[in-house]
């Protein structure tokens, strides 16, 4: 999933990807991709800058916050990065990331990993905490069952039993 620079003719190149899920190798993720990801962007090269503007879409799989349960969640996130060379990043000490900087990546040898400026799109475009519907009911703090599927009768108050001695104090008064 490597972009080549050396290879752009123009100032302004078009590019027009479809990669498939497996391309990514994303084992250990919080999310899995299930559709091919489409990438349609404008590189804009300026001597050793590149630009790189469009649109990136796909359909992810993620496990919902409260049931845990996998669900489809599109993707269609704009793209506006920033490529500089890597010799500008000399990777020594510690050094402070401005507001400016949000929106850089690095390449190497005149070539871009599109598949790890992807990755990063589709971190940023999931929700913080994913849900499979604003309805979810999520686990049994008792005893786990999927509430969305099957009721599990008494549990529905759930008595933190470090607090029982305080209950029983309560109840003696």
């Amino acid at each position: 999933m490597l972009l080549d620079l050396s290879g752009l003719r123009r100032d302004v190149e078009h590019v027009d990807r479809q990669y498939a899920p497996e391309a990514f190798g994303l084992a250990g993720e919080e999310f899995r991709i299930v559709s091919p990801a489409h990438l349609v962007a404008d590189v804009r090269k300026d001597e050793r800058t590149i630009r790189l503007t469009g649109r990136l879409e796909a359909t992810l799989e993620c496990a919902c916050a409260r049931c845990l349960e996998p669900f489809p969640v599109p993707v269609g996130a704009d793209l506006d990065s920033l490529l500089l060379p890597a010799s500008k990043n000399t990777g020594e000490g510690e050094l402070e990331v401005g507001e400016d900087d949000l929106g850089v990546s690095f390449y190497r040898d005149d070539q871009v990993d599109l598949g790890e400026l992807i990755r990063e799109q589709f971190l940023l475009a999931l929700p913080m905490k994913p849900l499979c519907g604003e309805s979810c009911r999520g686990l049994c703090p008792v005893c786990g069952i999927n509430r969305n599927r099957e009721d599990c009768g008494g549990h529905e108050e759930w008595v933190d039993p470090r607090l029982e001695p305080l209950r029983k104090f309560k109840k003696d008064r």
